[in-house]
């Protein structure tokens, strides 16, 4: 199966996530735009693991859970990768709850390597995904947008906790990805 480590955003991150693609869309530039019950803060990209790994994995999760306390994040900007005049990702940024996510990033991939699964090329950093660009079609007038969005998150003081590590399982569809909860587990409280 095709899976992935996450933290879960609340349904009213996902609406205002959704406001702002819809802000976005106005650019019609040809993007791929998650959809809202899909987004998601991706801690580890898996692959293709089998069921086996997927029970170790599980205990690892349970472990870094037990390990780590809840955390508040706030979102802070819109970005793209490599860049807004080039665009190909579309990503939210953290600023309160950034270095949180990189711990718990860096424990599940120091982790998991462990079980044969290879480390990540690129130094991880903290995102939120909301959109992939297809192709060039308008990306002038996306590069536009999201320079006009760029302080969408000034003042708006969007945040939530941290209280929950899910690993998914991902079906890719013709309509998109599936993304279904295999387990989830509880961050400590205190």
């Amino acid at each position: 199966m095709r899976a992935f480590i996450a933290i879960e955003l609340p349904q009213e991150i996902k609406d205002k996530l959704a406001q702002l693609q819809a802000l976005l869309k106005e650019s019609r530039a040809d993007v791929k735009w998650v959809e809202p019950k899909n987004i998601h803060l991706t801690l580890k990209f898996l692959g293709e693991i089998d069921e086996d790994k997927s029970v170790k994995i599980s205990g690892i999760i349970e472990d870094i859970a037990k390990e780590s306390r809840q955390f508040p994040i706030s979102l802070s900007s819109l970005g793209a990768f490599p860049k807004l005049d080039f665009a190909r990702v579309i990503w939210i940024g953290i600023d309160k709850g950034d270095q949180e996510t990189k711990l718990l990033a860096k424990g599940l991939e120091e982790r998991i390597e462990k079980l044969g699964i290879l480390k990540e090329e690129r130094v991880f950093s903290t995102h939120i995904t909301i959109g992939r660009v297809r192709s060039p079609l308008n990306k002038d007038k996306l590069a536009e947008a999201l320079k006009k969005l760029g302080d969408y998150f000034a003042g708006k003081n969007i945040k939530f906790t941290v209280t929950k590590i899910t690993l998914f399982k991902s079906t890719l569809g013709s309509s998109g990805p599936v993304y279904e909860a295999l387990k989830t587990l509880d961050i400590t409280t205190t």
